[in-house]
């Protein structure tokens, strides 16, 4: 039986890529032009992670991790 990373392996693969399209490199905001993006529009089960900041490690599937940068630009997303 291979191994399973739920990081990047996780059954949100393909809805992670299609968040990463949406938000890298982009800040978030209160509405939706060419450099940021609404928060209102994220799914329900998010959280926003700063640099320096403390998260729980629990794993919750549909739950879509959004990491800025120190200048609130959106670095990456993950499902966890």
């Amino acid at each position: 039986m291979p191994l399973v990373d739920p990081v990047t392996n996780s059954a949100g693969g393909d809805k992670t890529a299609e968040w990463q399209n949406k938000l890298v490199g982009k800040t978030l905001g209160d509405s939706h032009d060419e450099v940021n993006f609404a928060k209102k529009d994220l799914p329900k089960e998010h959280r926003v992670i700063e640099p320096g900041s403390m998260v729980t490690r629990d794993f919750k599937e549909d739950r879509l991790n959004v990491h800025v940068d120190d200048k609130g630009i959106v670095t990456h997303v993950n499902h966890g």
